[in-house]
């Protein structure tokens, strides 16, 4: 099933435990809340064209102007959007995120009748580096429908935070179709594939297992941020809170280069009694390799998101209802794996 295997034992005491405490915030309203300034960056008529095709561009920032700076060379092999007429008329469109309307858009010239169009435009942007690092880059190209009705042709987003500066190249970068959580207003970070099982106490024969375990199967994740044009470096974590010791710390291998890293790595956490599956959550992260600091990209927390763990108000309790819900089937399913798709969001 899997191509790494780890086995961890965890004591869940009541007593010797001291989780981390902290206010308890729910973000539910703030992901449900849809944005209207983040959905008209996909305004327009999507059509049914699937994104395809590349996008070559470089980026800079001036420090003498205090400038940031797209260069936006080309496209190939976009969708056709007008198939009877075999053509698109594509150009480029910029913003930064999350507060793009501040900051506004900026667009390149419209391409008549080409999937393989030539632009070298440069988008400039006047804004501190400070502020700058905070952003993402929204970058995605659009069929021009003389009446208003554009065709989404594809986009890449590229965190600022954790670019390489020292890198002004023009790089090729494959355009993604548009992602649904920048339709609902959400931090996109990409989506994370994995199953799940718990194994009562003895459910496998007398007194097999011994204690409760839950198995974790991490298979893969799709749509990384893009920190560098070679892809990203990327590692999972796995805590099992409120233990957030050595025994409770486990990692996947780094898999390089790679935005759609695949992972296979299945972690078994024994000590779990059945009830302690109401108080302990698993916290999934991904990380960036890098030699001096790794590059936090996203996580998960699976458990019941009641910001209470034994009676002890924590803030880390606060799954979101996707969370709750593969948690609670995996707790109603015994020994059956459960899957899911879960998307990475900032912990």
């Amino acid at each position: 099933e899997s191509d790494t295997a780890s086995e961890v034992s965890l004591q869940f005491s009541r007593h010797k435990k001291s989780p981390s405490t902290g206010s308890h915030s729910s973000d539910m309203a703030s992901v449900s809340s849809v944005s209207g300034s983040v959905l008209s960056v996909y305004s327009g008529d999507f059509g049914s064209v699937d994104a395809q095709g590349t996008v070559e561009f470089a980026l800079d920032y001036d420090e003498k102007n205090r400038e940031f700076q797209v260069h936006v060379s080309q496209c190939k092999d976009l969708a056709v959007v007008d198939e009877k007429k075999g053509r698109s008329d594509p150009y480029v469109k910029t913003y930064l995120l999350p507060d793009k309307a501040r900051m506004g858009k900026r667009k390149t010239s419209v391409k008549k009748r080409t999937v393989n169009p030539i632009y070298n435009e440069v988008l400039r942007y006047k804004i501190e580096k400070m502020v700058l690092l905070i952003q993402k880059l929204n970058l995605s190209v659009w069929h021009n429908d003389p009446l208003g009705r554009n065709s989404f042709l594809g986009e890449i987003e590229i965190d600022l935070a954790s670019w390489d500066w020292s890198n002004r190249k023009l790089n090729w970068y494959p355009l993604k179709p548009r992602s649904l959580s920048a339709v609902n207003g959400v931090d996109h970070r990409g989506v994370m594939s994995l199953s799940i099982k718990y194994v009562p106490p003895g459910s496998l024969g007398p007194k097999n297992p011994p204690s409760g375990e839950v198995h974790i199967w991490v298979k893969d994740v799709k749509d990384l941020l893009q920190l560098r044009p070679s892809g990203v470096d990327s590692f999972v974590k796995c805590y099992v809170l409120p233990d957030t010791s050595k025994k409770s710390y486990q990692k996947t291998r780094v898999i390089k280069r790679d935005t759609n890293p695949v992972f296979n790595h299945t972690i078994v956490y024994d000590g779990f009694h059945t009830e302690d599956l109401k108080d302990a959550c698993v916290e999934l992260t991904v990380w960036d390799h890098e030699k001096l600091t790794n590059h936090f990209l996203g996580g998960i927390r699976l458990g019941l998101g009641t910001g209470l763990s034994y009676g002890i108000c924590v803030d880390w309790m606060d799954s979101t209802q996707e969370e709750v819900a593969f948690w609670q089937e995996m707790m109603l399913a015994a020994n059956e794996w459960i899957e899911g798709l879960l998307p990475l969001r900032s912990l």
